[in-house]
């Protein structure tokens, strides 16, 4: 049997902080699916993660020894996103190749326990060079810079030879042909345009009526977005999250709120955050100047363009009427309140961003459990064990 094994030596996760401090690089959503799931689909097989003897690793975690067993591995960089190319490049991959890109190094090697030399050790017999580009991440804001890319591969692999459900009649639609709706989906007297970009309705979510949608967009499942509100491409809103207002090419991860009117723009926002009525995101400076970002790895500023907005972590919540400056980063579980705009950088656990103080590890955990409840979850021990690791880290 074959298996995939994700690894993130090489790809520099803290460059990908905030989001990288509770996920594996491939565990983050851009598109429709998640890195992880993006492979398992193309390549058809299960994935498990190299191990790294630190914190994030759990049950799925895999040692590179001599133990291995018998199953042929496919072992590949976590923050390279999949093309049907490279899938076909990587499947005629024999026992201890690799692919190599030029920028990249290598990207894929395929072994078996033979190649195995030691922990973490493959004996390498060829490199194959592999020249078309790739869309690799190496930060935060490309997450929002190639989700319109994404929700188009995405559209296409999960669609493919499959029929959609029904548009009811009282929608308004453009270019039916590239929207798609999922079983037990609900969409009723909204307007969807996809001459665009496509959409996807997913599994039992929900656009309510008079809701205003241009493609390239998806709404995951278990979502829903609320009347009137106004989406533009290329927007993802992940699974069991709650939309509102007015959102443009933004990636909500899963299970975060932004219930109300507000804009947020070229934004990411983690999962089980919450953003207060009247939130809003600047995504662009006034003088039209570069949008420079903290990246924590490289300990600089790093221009991500023109247009950037909120990059917001994982159990981070807003209070109502919050102005999020341009380019501003949010790290884990904090609750922002403020007058005017809020810093560039919150720094994680924070509780306000006027004179910040932290917030206490014990209230931050029941306050993240409180909100999971609304959903019907209960924080997980793993949860507590990561976070009380970041709380005493920093």
């Amino acid at each position: 049997m074959q298996k995939i094994i994700f690894t993130e030596e090489y790809c520099k996760p803290q460059n990908l902080h905030p989001f990288t401090l509770t996920r594996h690089i491939q565990d983050i959503r851009i598109g429709i699916l998640t890195i992880r799931e993006k492979w398992e689909r193309m390549l058809k097989l299960p994935s498990y993660d190299k191990w790294e003897g630190y914190y994030l690793d759990d049950d799925r975690s895999v040692k590179i020894d001599r133990n291995i067993g018998k199953d042929v591995y496919l072992m590949v960089h976590a923050n390279v996103l999949p093309t049907k190319n490279i899938i076909n490049a990587i499947k005629k991959l024999q026992h201890g190749e690799f692919l190599s890109v030029t920028e990249e190094g290598g990207i894929a090697y395929k072994f078996s326990e033979k190649e195995v030399m030691g922990l973490h050790k493959i004996r390498i017999k060829k490199s194959i060079e592999y020249d078309e580009s790739l869309k690799v991440l190496h930060y935060p804001w490309q997450i929002f810079q190639l989700n319109d890319w994404a929700i188009r591969q995405d559209f296409e692999l999960i669609t493919a030879r499959r029929k959609s459900k029904p548009i009811p009649k009282t929608n308004t639609v453009i270019n039916p042909s590239q929207i798609f709706i999922e079983p037990g989906a609900k969409v009723e007297h909204c307007v969807l345009n996809a001459s665009a970009g496509p959409i996807y309705i997913g599994k039992n979510a929900e656009l309510m009526e008079g809701c205003m949608v241009r493609g390239p967009f998806a709404l995951g499942e278990g979502s829903l977005v609320k009347m009137g509100s106004k989406i533009y491409g290329a927007t993802s809103i992940g699974p069991y999250c709650l939309a509102g207002g007015e959102i443009k090419n933004t990636v909500m991860f899963a299970y975060s709120n932004k219930a109300h009117d507000g804009y947020l723009g070229d934004s990411v926002i983690g999962e089980w955050c919450n953003l207060g009525a009247g939130t809003s995101n600047s995504n662009i400076k006034n003088n039209c100047g570069e949008v420079k970002y903290w990246v924590a790895g490289d300990k600089k500023e790093i221009s991500a363009g023109i247009k950037g907005g909120l990059l917001m972590g994982d159990y981070s919540k807003a209070a109502i009427n919050t102005s999020f400056n341009t380019g501003t980063i949010v790290g884990i579980s904090c609750n922002v309140f403020a007058q005017g705009l809020t810093p560039k950088y919150i720094p994680h656990f924070s509780w306000g961003c006027d004179g910040i103080t932290k917030y206490r590890l014990k209230e931050a955990l029941q306050d993240i459990d409180a909100w999971k409840k609304l959903k019907g979850q209960t924080i997980t021990e793993r949860e507590t064990r990561i976070l009380t690791d970041i709380y005493k880290k920093n």
